[in-house]
């Protein structure tokens, strides 16, 4: 039984890194390792996106592919089951550096 859930495992992060759509040109300025003091947030250009944040005392954590982008906010997940980041601040150079604020969180991006 062992040695069936490593090929299925490996054929389900297959499947789910193939169901992301990759961010398209008009929104590549959200491409990138985008950080706070409580905030992690890496949005790969093929689509696929990691999440971390902590707040209070809870560790949020989510990998997953981009569904689509609704306006500034852009939605992680697979059918049914989704997770909108809300944008109210999209990407921009502040002060030499970008920013975004997601989920009113203000990160900026690492270069």
């Amino acid at each position: 039984m062992t040695t069936f859930r490593a090929p299925i495992l490996l054929l389900l992060a297959l499947t789910l890194c193939a169901c992301a759509k990759p961010v398209p040109p008009s929104k590549s300025n959200y491409v990138g390792e985008w950080l706070s003091p409580t905030m992690a947030l890496s949005i790969m250009p093929d689509g696929n996106i990691r999440y971390a944040r902590k707040k209070g005392g809870m560790n949020k954590t989510m990998n997953g592919p981009l569904k689509e982008f609704d306006g500034d906010n852009f939605i992680v997940g697979i059918g049914p089951m989704t997770t909108t980041f809300t944008v109210t601040m999209p990407p921009h150079r502040e002060a030499g550096a970008w920013k975004m604020t997601v989920d009113g969180v203000e990160l900026v991006r690492k270069d």
